[in-house]
């Protein structure tokens, strides 16, 4: 019994010192609680919202990563190579478009596709659900994607710089197998990574204040029926917000904070599940980094 208790103990400790696997631990246990608590305590319809509004913003960033990722790495690879290649004015046209993608604040780009989404659902051009959230994700991907682009180039750029690079060009090994396999896949992977676990952090930022924009800014019929249910949108509904206002009331009395998680139980979980999950991703980011000494 005495043995249990010492790897137990051990077990916790490795994990405690691991950031990234103890916040990823901590992640899914609170959210446990909170869906037990609601089980409990929210309405039955108002649980269905918050479920599936944390599910879509999920599904969403999660879209996202893959779609920043495969462009990414694709686009990058093309900017790697022409860099160095006879192909210059590619290399030049190339980053121009990237260069205007990235001078494009995030928001207004993202507030703008979707307000082109909204568009083609009253045009009853899109409608399914999906793919209304793949063009969501579709749309918040192209203002990320450069990131991966920059990491790419610089550990492309990076391992130019070493001896083996020019080794394996001369021993007639395919410039492509040399950044796709050796340099990106080989050494720079954990890298990579980390860049998608903060990506992933920023879609669900992004999304969740977009939602909320849309949600408030216009009007009820578009906003309620074209786009599909985020925790944005949810934070931005009436009810929501009057729970909000709820915790603001707990300053000027604070005998009224008991009631907060049973009869405001809606706003408040959308707004913890937002801050707590962003907090989160955050300190598994750092963690992983950490970890692996990037």
């Amino acid at each position: 019994m005495n043995n249990l208790f010492k790897k137990i103990e051990r077990r916790s400790a490795s994990i405690y010192s691991q950031k990234d696997k103890f916040w990823l631990i901590v992640w899914f246990g609170i959210l446990s609680l909170t869906l037990i608590w609601n089980i409990l305590f929210l309405n039955k319809p108002a649980l269905d919202l918050v479920i599936e509004g944390f599910l879509n913003t999920l599904y969403i960033s999660a879209l996202v990563v893959i779609l920043s990722f495969i462009l990414g790495w694709i686009i990058g690879l093309f900017v790697a190579r022409f860099e160095t290649s006879r192909f210059q004015i590619l290399y030049f046209v190339l980053t121009f478009i990237l260069n205007i993608i990235r001078s494009i604040p995030q928001i207004i780009g993202i507030l703008l596709g979707y307000m082109g989404i909204t568009y083609l659902i009253t045009a009853n051009i899109l409608h399914n659900h999906w793919l209304i959230m793949t063009t969501m994700a579709l749309i918040i991907s192209l203002f990320i994607f450069n990131e991966v682009i920059d990491l790419i180039r610089e550990r492309v750029n990076h391992f130019r710089k070493l001896d083996f690079y020019n080794a394996m060009k001369v021993c007639g090994i395919s410039e492509n197998r040399i950044i796709n396999f050796d340099i990106l896949w080989k050494n720079s992977r954990i890298h990579i990574l980390n860049k998608l676990i903060a990506i992933f952090g920023s879609a669900i930022f992004l999304q969740c204040t977009i939602d909320f924009i849309i949600s408030v800014g216009l009007s009820t019929q578009v906003s309620s029926v074209s786009l599909p249910t985020t925790l944005g949108s949810l934070l931005a509904k009436i009810d929501s917000k009057q729970d909000i206002l709820a915790i603001g009331n707990t300053l000027m009395n604070p005998s009224y904070f008991s009631h907060i998680f049973f009869e405001h139980l809606q706003g408040v979980t959308v707004a913890f599940l937002i801050v707590f999950t962003l907090l989160a991703v955050y300190k598994i980011s750092n963690g992983f980094a950490e970890r692996n000494r990037l």
